[in-house]
C-alpha cells in the first residue's frame, strides 16, 4: 500500500486511520468515514480502486468536484473519468465503451445520472469492485447540504449487494451518521471517525463594525494569496465584490443569480489563480479542491455551526496555517429569520432554529472556539485552550472586545509561520508552475501543491532520485515535470551570490493603446500587482490611472 502512495500520490506515509479503513475496505466491508477536509479522505477509496481488479464509482456532487478530482487522478497517473452534463453524447459514449473494456479504474457520476434506467442497466454489465459516495451528508435531511437525489443512492446495495460501500464525509453531527448508515442500507459496517481539528486554522470572531476597514486590513496581510469571503445575500455579495474592485483588488462575485456560464468562468479564474479573491453566497466552495486558500472571511454568520465548519474547511487544505474570520453583529440574525419564517414544517422550523441559536452561542463564547465546534460535532476534547483562536490566544472574546480598525493586536495574536527558507527559489518554482498550469490549462495546485514547492525550496534536491523525496512527487509527475523544476532549482543555486538586476520601470506617458489594455485587464478582474508587471508600471501608478479612466 505505501509503494502505490508514494508512486501515484507522492507520500511516504498514510495520515492516522486511513491505511486501517483501506484494508476494511479491501476485505469488500462496507464503511462510514468521518474526516476533516483536507484530511485524506480520497486516498481511502481512490488507493483501493487501483489495487482492485474492476472498476469504482464514486457518487460525487458538483460537476466542478469531479472535473478537480479526475483531473488530479490523471495528473498522478490514474486512469479515471468522470460522467456528468458536460459532456456530449459522444463523449459519454466513449467512456461508456472503455468502461466495458476495463480501461478506466474510477469512474465520477452524480446521483441524478441514477435516475435514467438504461444506465443503471449499463452498470450492470460492468465489473464494478467498490462504490464510493462522496459528501454522504447530503443524503440526509438533517444534514446542512441535502440533496434530494441522494436519496436513490440506497439502489446501490440492491443492484450490487456484494459490492463494498465506503461513505465519506467531513462534516456529521451523530444524528446524520445514524442517518447516512440508514438510508444507504450499508451491512455491518464500521464507523472510521478521525479528529475534526484543523490545528492550521486560526479561528477568530470579531465584531462587525467597520466592517469593510477589516475586511481591507485582512486582505492586504494576505494580499495575492486565494481568499473566500461569504456574505449573506446575492446583493451583498455584489456590493461587496464590486466595492473590492474599486480599490484595486481582483475580486469576482459568484452566487445562484449568476448565469451557469458566468458562475463556471469566475470559479475557473479563482481556481486557476488567475483572480485571487472570489466573494460569494455559500452556493460556492462545495465543488472546490483548491488546497491553498489562506483566508476565509464571513460577513454574516452561517445558519448553523456544521455550515459554518463546512465553509471554513475551504482554508488550508494543504495543512499550511491558514485564518478564517467571522464578523459578528447579533443584529444580523433579522436575515436569517427571514428565511425560517417561510419553513412551514413546524419541526423543521423548530430545528433549524436550535442550529441558528447554537451558531450565535458559539459567536458570543468566551471560551475556546476550536472546543465549542469539535464537541458540538461530538468529539470529546480534555485540552480547555487550543492556541488557535483569538479567545486562546489572549483576545478577550466578541462580547467586550472593542476593536475598530485591524482585527487581532500584534501582542495578542499568535503569528502565522509561513516562512521558506529560501524565499526568491520558492517564487521562481510558483512562476514555473504556473506558466504549467497555463499550458495545460489546469489549476497550478494539479501540477504541485505549496506543500511540495517550500520543500523543494528548503531541500534543494539536486538529481531526479532526491527529487523524488520531496512530499507530493510520485513516478507520474517525475516524469513529467521533474526536468524543469530541478532546471529552476539548479540554476538558482548557481546563481545565488549574483545580484539581481532591478526591472525597469517605464517611466514615458500614458498612451490610448495603454488605457485600452489597461480597461481590457481591469474587466478580467486582474490584480493591480500583475497588471503593473504586464504593463511596466508601479503599482500606484495603475491605481492611479483605474480614477482617471473612470474605473473606480
Amino acid at each position: 500500500m505505501e509503494s502505490l502512495l508514494k508512486k501515484h500520490f507522492g507520500y511516504d506515509k498514510f495520515r492516522p486511520l486511513q491505511l486501517d479503513i483501506i484494508n476494511h475496505v479491501l476485505q469488500k466491508k462496507d464503511s462510514l468515514v468521518l474526516m476533516p477536509t483536507g484530511g485524506g479522505k480520497s486516498i481511502c477509496f481512490q488507493i483501493p480502486a487501483i489495487q482492485l481488479e474492476g472498476i469504482t464509482i464514486v457518487i460525487s456532487p458538483l460537476i466542478s468536484l469531479m472535473q478537480d478530482q479526475v483531473d488530479s487522478l490523471k495528473a498522478n497517473g490514474i486512469k479515471a473519468e468522470f460522467i456528468n452534463s458536460t459532456l456530449s453524447p459522444i463523449e459519454i459514449e466513449n467512456i461508456k465503451e472503455r468502461l466495458s473494456r476495463n480501461e478506466i479504474k474510477l469512474i465520477y457520476i452524480a446521483p441524478e445520472r441514477l435516475a435514467a434506467n438504461d444506465f443503471k442497466t449499463f452498470l450492470l454489465t460492468l465489473n464494478i469492485s467498490l462504490i464510493a459516495i462522496d459528501e454522504a451528508h447530503c443524503i440526509s435531511e438533517w444534514g446542512h447540504n441535502f440533496r434530494k437525489d441522494y436519496r436513490s443512492l440506497k439502489l446501490f446495495k440492491t443492484l450490487f449487494p456484494q459490492t463494498p460501500i465506503i461513505a465519506l464525509t467531513a462534516t456529521a453531527t451523530p444524528k446524520v451518521r445514524e442517518d447516512i448508515l440508514k438510508q444507504l442500507a450499508l451491512v455491518n459496517p464500521k464507523t472510521f471517525i478521525s479528529s475534526f481539528d484543523r490545528e492550521n486554522l486560526n479561528l477568530v470572531v470579531t465584531e462587525k463594525k467597520k466592517a469593510f476597514n477589516k475586511i481591507l486590513s485582512l486582505i492586504k496581510k494576505h494580499e495575492g494569496e486565494p481568499i473566500i469571503i461569504y456574505c449573506f445575500s446575492r446583493k451583498a455579495t455584489m456590493k461587496l465584490s464590486q466595492k473590492l474592485r474599486e480599490n484595486g483588488f481582483a475580486a469576482l462575485p459568484y452566487h445562484a443569480g449568476l448565469s451557469s456560464d458566468l458562475r463556471k468562468k469566475n470559479q475557473d479564474l479563482f481556481i486557476k489563480d488567475k483572480v485571487n479573491i472570489i466573494v460569494a453566497t455559500i452556493a460556492f466552495g462545495m465543488g472546490i479542491d483548491k488546497p491553498d486558500v489562506r483566508l476565509v472571511i464571513h460577513e454574516t454568520f452561517s445558519k448553523s455551526i456544521e455550515g459554518y465548519y463546512q465553509e471554513i474547511g475551504r482554508a488550508g487544505r494543504d495543512g499550511l496555517p491558514s485564518e478564517c474570520v467571522l464578523l459578528y453583529s447579533k443584529g444580523d440574525i433579522i436575515k436569517h429569520q427571514f428565511f425560517l419564517k417561510k419553513i412551514y414544517d413546524h419541526s423543521t422550523q423548530r430545528a433549524a432554529w436550535d442550529k441558528l441559536n447554537k451558531m450565535m452561542a458559539y459567536c458570543e463564547t468566551t471560551s475556546c472556539r476550536r472546543k465549542a465546534i469539535l464537541e458540538y460535532l461530538g468529539e470529546s476534547v480534555s485540552k480547555q485552550k487550543c492556541n488557535g483562536c483569538d479567545i486562546c490566544d489572549g483576545s478577550i472574546g466578541i462580547i467586550k472586545t472593542t476593536l475598530s480598525g485591524i482585527i487581532k493586536p500584534a501582542s495578542q495574536v499568535k503569528p502565522i509561520s509561513k516562512s521558506v527558507h529560501n524565499k526568491g527559489l520558492f517564487e521562481k518554482l510558483r512562476a514555473l508552475r504556473l506558466r504549467i498550469a497555463r499550458e495545460k490549462n489546469c489549476p497550478p495546485y494539479i501540477v504541485f501543491g505549496d506543500v511540495s514547492l517550500r520543500e523543494m525550496a528548503s531541500v534543494l534536491p539536486k538529481n531526479a532520485e532526491e527529487f523524488l523525496k520531496i512530499k507530493g512527487v510520485g513516478q507520474n509527475k517525475l516524469n513529467n515535470y521533474g526536468e524543469s523544476f530541478l532546471e529552476v532549482i539548479n540554476n538558482n543555486k548557481n546563481n545565488n551570490n549574483i545580484v539581481p538586476i532591478k526591472r525597469k520601470i517605464r517611466n514615458t506617458r500614458w498612451t490610448a493603446e495603454d488605457d485600452d489594455k489597461l480597461r481590457e485587464l481591469f474587466d478580467q478582474a486582474i490584480s493591480v500587482n500583475e497588471i503593473s508587471k504586464i504593463l511596466k508600471r508601479t503599482p500606484t501608478a495603475i491605481r492611479s490611472r483605474f480614477k482617471k479612466c473612470g474605473l473606480i
